[in-house]
């Protein structure tokens, strides 16, 4: 029992320790492509609820990946989520989304990560995209309705700062 302990003491103190932070802006929502699950319009409450778990989502991922000393300003400049809305398909009263293949997740992102007053990594209007979002692993739930823009962004994440 207490080999095990100490094995489990001596890899928690090997791992990094992580707590990094984000700030995420979303700039001119009103212009975004498609950032509204029921496509209703730039004003709605679906698209402050987008956003607002889009930022959650961001955060969370930099609280788990980046280290404590490390932030991350995000700007959003524009959301296209996976799908389409087809007004003549309709459940319940509502539009539908229909998600193919060729509509797959999209954002426009400028992006500077700082370590104190050192920028680590920076990029200014970075498309992100998953081409292949139908196809594989997604570990979010299908009943979540932003689980292809969240794997998204996962990948990028990793791809960006994770493997520095």
């Amino acid at each position: 029992m207490l080999a095990s302990l100490a094995v489990l003491a001596a890899l928690a103190a090997a791992g990094p320790a992580r707590a990094g932070s984000a700030e995420v802006r979303f700039v001119q929502p009103e212009t975004y492509r498609d950032a509204n699950p029921q496509h209703r319009g730039p004003d709605s409450e679906a698209q402050a609820a987008v956003q607002a778990e889009l930022q959650r989502h961001l955060e969370r991922l930099a609280q788990q990946r980046l280290g404590a000393d490390e932030r991350l300003a995000v700007q959003v400049l524009d959301i296209d989520l996976a799908g389409e809305i087809e007004p003549w398909r309709r459940a319940g009263g509502q539009d539908l989304r229909i998600v193919r293949d060729i509509t797959m997740p999209r954002m426009t992102l400028s992006f500077t990560l700082t370590r104190g007053s050192d920028v680590l990594a920076s990029g200014a209007q970075e498309r992100v995209t998953d081409l292949n979002f139908l196809r594989g692993f997604n570990r979010y739930s299908s009943s979540d309705p932003l689980r292809y823009e969240k794997a998204m962004l996962d990948q990028w994440f990793d791809a960006r700062f994770a493997r520095r």
